[in-house]
């Protein structure tokens, strides 16, 4: 049966307020739901905020019906998941519009389609955010929260926006195992965060590449995590060959495994 399609607006859903300060607006949150709620409210990067507001203006010829999300995109998933997966940013026209991370684009579709291939998806397609997805001990998170022109976020709006995923990340470290990053921008991006939620980086940094491995110590003794590379799953990667379905199920399969799940 399919889902449901989009409805023409988002409807009354909990929308944070105005945060000019990611730092001070992550730090004082109590648990992950006050965050997801909180991060949607996010407008720390003019450019970024013009830019997904304007794409929700122009649309697309395909979802002019459709009223766009047109804010900052928290992460999707269990508050207690034992596998993280980090891409890099919400697509203009994908979760910009649908509201819920790798929602309604190429990239999206072939990862959810795995996560349910290895049982990790409740269905194997992702439309929009309220479609009745869920995920089974896996959590989809970005470092940087809001479409960037050309998928290319500066330096200086990574690192404002740091703040979330790090502080994600710490909630979730009672339970997360693995982490894989989608991608060496994800690779980059998560180190740091995971220092900031407690765990050691190897030093020197370890280099990004698919399947690339790296274990990173607990700072107060706990269970260490495992973080995989994986290519990104965009459409420059998948319509080329450089990551096929069967590379993408294959390091997810062992990303869970050594997860727990």
């Amino acid at each position: 049966m399919s889902p449901p399609p989009p409805p023409a607006g988002p409807g009354p859903e909990p929308f944070g307020p105005a945060v000019p300060d990611p730092a001070a607006a992550a730090a004082g949150t109590y648990d992950l739901a006050e965050l997801d709620t909180l991060v949607t409210g996010c407008r720390a990067c003019p450019r970024l905020v013009e830019w997904r507001e304007e794409a929700a203006r122009t649309k697309r010829r395909a979802y002019l019906h459709q009223e766009y999300w047109a804010r900052p995109i928290p992460g999707f998933g269990p508050a207690d998941a034992a596998l993280v997966l980090v891409g890099l940013a919400p697509a203009a026209h994908g979760a910009n519009r649908t509201g819920r991370i790798f929602t309604g684009d190429p990239s999206g579709d072939l990862l959810y389609a795995t996560l349910y291939e290895l049982g990790l998806a409740s269905r194997p397609e992702a439309v929009w955010r309220g479609d009745g997805l869920r995920l089974h001990g896996v959590r989809i998170t970005d470092p940087v929260r809001c479409c960037p022109p050309e998928n290319r976020p500066s330096r200086t709006e990574r690192d404002t926006c740091r703040p979330w995923i790090s502080r994600e990340l710490e909630y979730l470290r009672p339970s997360v195992r693995a982490v894989v990053a989608l991608g060496g921008f994800a690779w980059q991006a998560v180190l740091p965060a995971l220092a900031d939620a407690g765990w050691r980086p190897p030093r020197p940094r370890p280099a990004f590449g698919h399947g690339a491995h790296a274990v990173l110590p607990a700072a107060d003794g706990g269970a260490p995590l495992h973080l995989f590379g994986c290519y990104h799953v965009s459409p420059r990667n998948t319509y080329t060959g450089r990551l096929t379905p069967a590379m993408l199920r294959d390091l997810l399969a062992t990303a869970a495994a050594t997860a727990g799940l």
